[in-house]
C-alpha cells in the first residue's frame, strides 16, 4: 500500500553500501522510520530528499505487518539552504532534532511537535537568534516529557515573594523564605525566571526580535540544562558537538 505522509527527516543512518534509514518526524503520525533504498548513490532520485533536515511530502509502500516502510519518492517542500551553510545553526539544528527524537517515540502523532520542528527550522535558516530557539525547544519539550518547572510562585510554599532562586531538585522557584531548603538552587535574576516562564506559555509563531543580555543567557542555559539532566538524564551527541561549536566561536 502507498501512504503519503508530510515530515521533516531528524535521523539518518547509513544502511549498507548504498541505502539509509532516516527518521521522519511526521504531521501525520509522528516519528517513523523509514527505508530508503540506494539514496546514497549519486544519480539516486532519493538522494536529495532523505537529506537530514529536509522538510518533504515522502511516498512510502508499507506492507501488512510491522516492518519498516520503503521510501518510493518524495518532494521536496524546504531544504533549509542557509541552515545547512552555517555550521552554528546546522549545530542547532542537529540538537534540536535529537532532542525531539529522544523524547517521543515511535507512531505517536503530535501535530505542535511538527508545527514546533518546522517553525525552528524555518527560524534558523532565516537567521533568527539559534540560542534562543534552542532554550524555547527545551522548554517545550521538558513538558513533553512530564517535566514542567514551577514558575509562577515558590514550589514549596505557594508564596509570591522576591527574589526567587530555582531548586532543580524541588521543580521550581523557591522564595527567600524557602531557599534553605535546597542548598544547591540557582540563583537568577526576575528577567531570567519571567523568561523561563514565557517561553513554557510562548506561541513560536508570534515570535520576533528578542534582546537578551549575555548575563541572562548564561543564566537560562543552565538553569535549563539542569533540569534536563537531573530528570531526563539523556546523553545527547549533538549537545557536545554543539559546546564544542560554541567555544569556537567566542571571541
Amino acid at each position: 500500500m502507498l501512504v503519503k505522509w508530510e515530515g521533516i527527516i531528524i535521523r539518518s543512518v547509513d544502511y549498507g553500501e548504498s541505502s539509509k534509514v532516516i527518521t521522519l518526524f511526521s504531521r501525520e503520525h509522528g516519528k517513523v522510520g523509514i527505508m530508503a533504498r540506494g539514496a546514497k548513490k549519486p544519480k539516486s532520485r532519493l538522494t536529495a530528499v532523505s537529506q537530514l533536515f529536509t522538510h518533504g511530502y515522502y511516498m512510502c509502500k508499507t506492507g501488512a505487518g510491522s516492518g519498516m516502510p520503503d521510501l518510493s519518492q518524495g518532494e521536496i517542500v524546504e531544504s533549509y539552504r542557509e541552515l545547512r551553510q552555517d555550521i552554528m545553526r546546522t549545530a542547532y539544528a542537529a540538537y534540536v532534532a535529537e532532542l525531539i527524537d529522544r523524547l517521543t517515540h515511535e507512531r505517536e502523532p503530535n501535530p505542535f511537535l511538527f508545527q514546533l520542528l518546522a517553525l525552528t527550522f524555518r527560524y534558523l535558516d532565516e537567521g533568527k537568534d539559534p540560542e534562543i530557539l534552542a532554550r524555547i525547544v527545551e522548554s517545550k519539550m521538558l513538558i513533553v516529557a512530564g517535566i514542567r518547572p514551577h514558575l509562577e510562585a515558590c514550589c514549596n510554599c505557594g508564596r509570591e515573594e522576591e527574589p526567587y532562586t530555582i531548586s532543580v531538585s524541588q521543580g521550581g522557584l523557591l522564595c527567600p523564605r524557602c531557599q534553605a531548603t535546597d542548598p544547591y538552587a540557582i540563583a537568577v535574576t526576575a528577567g531570567t525566571w519571567k523568561l523561563l516562564r514565557l517561553f513554557q506559555l510562548f506561541d513560536l509563531e508570534r515570535l520576533g526580535e528578542i534582546e537578551v543580555k549575555p548575563a541572562t543567557r548564561s543564566q537560562l542555559r543552565h538553569v535549563l540544562r539542569s533540569f534536563i539532566d537531573e530528570h531526563l538524564d539523556l546523553r545527547l551527541k549533538s549537545r557536545s558537538f554543539l559546546d564544542q561549536v560554541e567555544k569556537l566561536s567566542l571571541p
